[in-house]
């Protein structure tokens, strides 16, 4: 920690709601803890933080708490699950809870019932959770909770039950691989089933999706892919139960990254990278025999995340990646890859777009631990930007 004192008083910070301009996240606590473990200064975290407040790459400011709809209480808290309310009321909720029992123990009661909605809010919501587990702070903790409690999605686990696919020694690239084959194979009728099925924002709002994700555009697109689901989608892949939960970690973070670098600085793929740090994180604190169902919601949420857009990389891009990336490791004149870390970082510092340094934060820890992983590096370079707002945005927010 560069500063304990400034990290902690930004993290505990109340002064803004989770959401601004509708359903638009609040990211900047994500940015205090990427920027923390990168080695910024107290004065570039704390000037980061008051800046995207001010202002957020998507040229709006943060807005104030908003005033909850319900009281949440220990018979009600499972009733308002998704319904985009409240949100300073689950947090009370929360509070109360953890000064009860304690933060070990409210995870384990509470995060099993909230994982199956993970994607809510584009992954944000348990982005805040996983990261706030990683930082050790309470304050953020209890608003990832209730998160994930107002912005609640079903990724529908409950369709993956039973043995998987695959053959013995199949790992989650294997799966990867097949997938992106099957999508190609039948790619005119994937795309068609997907536009149809996200095309007409009626129909998913008289399912139950929330007004506000009918204006979000990508959340609306990924809350229908979750509803619907699809066989390649719930197919679980033997090697979720075959193997242990901290094994099919690193092989999904060579997947992620295997993925962003077949799309390099595309913003939806790199949330599967933000986001799989932070079910890592929230999965350490769970029992071990609760960790396998994390990698099981993660992987049908990833690919949920990926059809939504109604296409897939290409499976000759992918294996060719991974042809390339498999074996290599940067094992010579480790100075010169400290080096190139150094810069990155540097560059990480400069950007107003905070997916940034959370990207480099993920990847240079994951390179670390495996071996220096060549892959993680060449992901951790590739820098995204701010997407453009669609026209739905010109309407103003439903809530």
């Amino acid at each position: 920690m560069t500063d304990t004192t400034v990290v902690e008083e930004l993290l505990n910070d109340r002064t803004y709601h989770i959401e601004f301009n509708g359903h638009l996240s609040n990211h900047v606590k994500h940015a205090v803890v990427a920027l923390n473990g990168l080695g910024a200064t107290p004065e570039q975290i704390k000037a980061y933080y008051e800046s995207y407040a001010e202002l957020t790459t998507y040229g709006y400011g943060l807005e104030p708490p908003r005033v909850s709809k319900y009281v949440i209480t220990e018979e009600n808290w499972r009733e308002h699950l998704g319904e985009r309310s409240s949100f300073s009321a689950y947090c009370d909720f929360f509070d109360r809870r953890e000064k009860e029992l304690g933060t070990e123990e409210v995870l384990r009661r509470y995060v099993p019932e909230l994982l199956p909605g993970w994607v809510g809010a584009f992954t944000h919501a348990t982005i805040h959770l996983g990261w706030a587990i990683d930082a050790g702070n309470r304050w953020m903790t209890v608003e990832g909770l209730a998160y994930m409690a107002f912005s609640y999605v079903s990724c529908h686990p409950e369709r993956a039950e039973g043995k998987g696919e695959g053959t013995e020694g199949e790992q989650a690239v294997d799966s990867l691989l097949r997938i992106a084959g099957a999508w190609e194979d039948d790619r005119d009728a994937l795309q068609n089933w997907v536009r149809e099925l996200v095309g007409d924002t009626a129909v998913g709002i008289a399912e139950g999706i929330h007004p506000e994700l009918a204006r979000s555009g990508l959340q609306y697109r990924i809350a229908r892919l979750l509803g619907a689901g699809h066989p390649l989608i719930h197919r679980t892949p033997a090697w979720i139960d075959d193997q242990d939960a901290e094994e099919s970690w690193e092989q999904l973070y060579y997947v992620v990254s295997l993925l962003y670098l077949a799309v390099p600085g595309d913003f939806v793929l790199l949330h599967l990278i933000t986001s799989l740090h932070a079910m890592e994180q929230i999965a350490g604190k769970l029992p071990e025999d609760r960790r396998k169902h994390v990698v099981k919601c993660f992987w049908i949420g990833m690919l949920c995340v990926i059809f939504s857009g109604a296409d897939f990389p290409e499976r000759k891009k992918l294996a060719g990646l991974h042809a390339a990336f498999r074996g290599a490791v940067d094992a010579d004149v480790p100075e010169i890859w400290e080096q190139d870390w150094r810069l990155t970082v540097l560059r990480a510092f400069e950007e107003d777009e905070e997916h940034n340094p959370k990207l480099v934060y993920v990847m240079r820890r994951v390179w670390e631990r495996t071996g220096r992983r060549s892959v993680f590096r060449a992901a951790g370079t590739q820098f995204t930007v701010t997407p453009g707002l669609p026209p739905s945005f010109e309407q103003p927010p439903t809530e």
